[in-house]
């Protein structure tokens, strides 16, 4: 199939069956950006009320720079790779401090900024500034894939870089964003994963894989995620109606999240040698809750304890020590938690 022929008909199909989607209706690249970073590892249906949420609390790029960062991991808490957030933040402290607030309208220029890569910055160089960079995400794997044949295993770098070469050599030079939001629309919408339509595709008199069958096979895929299991044993002090918690500073998952006094290992329970140097006396409160967690590569199975404290200034010390601080139940709501720590406070019903 020819260049002009794929672009015309992918073109003519997203015009007629495009979402209405909040960041299409202004090319405005920080509406752009926000959208992409939020659903690289999101569907939209989920992505889209943190989408409306970060646009409402951070109207531009420059709210969103001025915002502390405590409060932009809030605002994502629940999205997960908080890695992503962080970025954001920085990101947008970047063009507010090194580009008067105002985004770069170039590929080789966005990719320089914090967070955002081949992929992102091909988004926003195409859609709000008409430069002719190809994006390449799933989606566009498995339609090119499938239309063309091609078998180069996506998961490798050198796979990666013959799909970009293709997208690019199909591209619309005259309408860029439109051709990339269109590739991305028609395999999410239509070039599936898992049945698509082939009997009244577009593509079903060029397309390999429906010539071939090899709906099934392609895209090629051939590295497999390692998932490391983790053992978490939490320790939830309380005094009165307070928690103790604090932000994870060590360079791991959940990085500037607040959760409780973890002790990590295979070895539980209140006797636990690590946990017996710590000098804080308490009572045990009801009994452990175990939760599982399910990250890209790590599971994570969580016990939780409640350890009611006294009212001293020794155990203010102890747990100062400790890097904890007492939160009331208000203050617990508004601090950016993990999943995991979410589902202890409402299934617990200990803030009840």
């Amino acid at each position: 199939m020819s260049r002009g022929d794929f672009s015309k008909k992918i073109i003519t199909w997203y015009l007629e069956h495009q979402r209405d989607l909040p960041w299409r209706r202004a090319r405005d690249p920080y509406l752009i950006w926000l959208s992409e970073v939020i659903l690289q590892q999101t569907r939209v249906a989920q992505g889209l009320p943190y989408f409306e949420r970060f646009v409402k609390e951070f109207p531009n790029v420059r709210a969103l720079a001025n915002a502390p960062l405590e409060k932009v991991l809030r605002a994502w808490q629940g999205l997960g790779y908080y890695s992503r957030a962080r970025n954001l933040h920085r990101c947008a402290q970047v063009i507010r401090d090194e580009h008067k607030g105002q985004f770069p309208q170039t590929y080789h220029q966005l990719v320089t900024l914090p967070g955002i890569g081949s992929y992102t910055a091909a988004a926003i160089s195409s859609i709000a500034f008409d430069e002719p960079h190809a994006v390449v995400d799933g989606n566009v794997f498995r339609v090119l894939a499938r239309v063309y044949g091609l078998d180069h295993d996506i998961a490798s770098l050198a796979g990666k870089k013959k799909f970009e070469q293709k997208a690019n050599q199909l591209i619309d030079r005259s309408q860029p964003g439109t051709f990339n939001q269109a590739v991305m629309e028609f395999g999410a919408l239509h070039c599936t994963p898992k049945s698509p339509d082939c009997d009244s595709c577009i593509f079903n008199k060029g397309c390999f894989a429906r010539k071939h069958e090899a709906q099934t096979v392609l895209p090629v895929k051939i590295k497999k995620v390692k998932v490391r299991s983790r053992q978490f044993h939490y320790y939830a002090f309380r005094v009165g109606t307070k928690l103790a918690m604090k932000p994870r500073t060590e360079k791991d998952i959940w990085h500037g999240l607040y959760d409780f006094f973890l002790i990590e290992g295979k070895r539980n329970g209140v006797n636990n040698k690590a946990f017996s140097k710590l000098k804080l006396k308490g009572t045990e409160v009801g009994k452990k809750l175990t939760l599982k967690h399910q990250l890209t590569h790590q599971l994570i199975t969580a016990q939780f304890r409640v350890l009611d404290l006294p009212n001293k200034k020794t155990t203010d010390a102890s747990l100062k020590a400790l890097g904890l601080k007492l939160y009331s139940r208000k203050q617990l709501v508004n601090l950016p938690k993990p999943v995991l720590i979410s589902r202890f406070l409402a299934e617990s019903g200990i803030l009840d």
